[in-house]
């Protein structure tokens, strides 16, 4: 059924669904970039993670928002770095890999038991005990990341093409960025509840 008689057309809608999953792990940001390391629990503020780079309710425009002119403030959207623990096997798997690490592509949570997780539409909410956080985009994966995966497979001993092999296997797999909704603690080993929302697959008339 059509739920704007205005438009002309069928309109595909899908109800709002909820999905239980398990946080895993967490992370915070270390040294070199884009890497994090592991901790039990972080405190999320509306800000994101004090004391990390992606902390603050603006960012500056880079290469991911062409239409905006490079350096301008913008709100961030990218507070928090998610990503699953079974899109990291098939990274893994399609890069012809052992593993693909959390920490080594800069990922602050780290899930599992949520299919598809890449795919999460914006406006899904992910609710810790605590605290919630809201998906604000698929990730993009990066050659910056896949140098970091190369530095830790190759030992140093040049990227063997897998700092290019990362951005183009990784397509879909990548994890999520978002932003917090309710403040709190989370904590590594903790369920997890992901609404997702009413959805109407938009098309031009």
């Amino acid at each position: 059924m059509n739920p704007n008689p205005s438009v002309s057309g069928p309109l595909q809608s899908l109800p709002g669904r909820e999905v239980k999953g398990l946080c895993e792990a967490l992370f915070v940001e270390t040294e070199p970039y884009p890497e994090t390391r592991a901790v039990f629990e972080i405190a999320l503020d509306l800000q994101g993670i004090a004391g990390t780079r992606h902390y603050g309710f603006t960012r500056k425009a880079g290469p991911r928002e062409p239409w905006y002119k490079r350096g301008m403030d913008m709100r961030s959207g990218r507070q928090i770095t998610a990503v699953s623990r079974e899109e990291l096997s098939a990274i893994a798997a399609a890069m012809q890999v052992e593993r693909v690490a959390p920490e080594w592509i800069g990922a602050n949570i780290v899930v599992s038991g949520i299919p598809h997780f890449t795919l999460l539409p914006p406006g899904t909410r992910i609710v810790f005990a605590e605290a919630a956080i809201v998906v604000e985009a698929p990730n993009a994966p990066c050659r910056i990341a896949g140098k970091a995966i190369a530095r830790h497979l190759t030992h140093g001993a040049g990227s063997g093409g897998l700092d290019l092999a990362f951005p183009a296997k990784a397509k879909g797999l990548r994890g999520v960025v978002a932003t917090v909704e309710r403040p709190g603690t989370i904590r590594a080993g903790e369920a997890v509840t992901v609404k997702v929302p009413p959805q109407t697959l938009w098309q031009p008339v």
